[in-house]
């Protein structure tokens, strides 16, 4: 049984960083990939880092590029997420979240992701 639990969220001031884990256990050869999620109120989820897990491949989205950094711990089944530069802005949640159907749609149809964590919020405020 696929599990995914996220840690590591809270509060931060803005332009600081912080570093989420997840915890990925029960993966079978689906998992190629293990992206990671952000969803504010109001606005639609988006992905914001991928990586594969064989090969360690990373994606990022654009507005993230340059201040978060995707990696993982096969070892221990942890992929992390580094946020840097944390700008104000509304609270989110992020998720975890492997099975993809593809990696080429990792953002554009996160929905195809088959197995989710349930989150864990991430406010940046002073």
């Amino acid at each position: 049984q696929v599990q995914l639990v996220e840690s590591g969220g809270g509060l931060v001031q803005p332009g600081g960083s912080l570093r989420l884990s997840c915890d990925a256990s029960g993966l079978t050869s689906d998992a190629f990939a293990i992206g990671w999620f952000r969803q504010a109120p109001g606005r639609e989820r988006e992905g914001v880092a991928c990586i594969t897990t064989t090969g360690g491949t990373t994606y990022y989205a654009n507005s993230v590029k340059g201040r978060f950094t995707i990696s993982k711990d096969n070892a221990k089944n942890l992929v992390f997420l580094e946020m840097n530069g944390l700008p104000p802005e509304d609270p989110a949640v992020y998720y975890c979240a492997t099975n993809p159907p593809d990696i080429i749609t990792w953002r554009s149809a996160w929905w195809g992701f088959e197995y989710w964590g349930q989150g864990t919020q991430v406010i940046v405020s002073s």
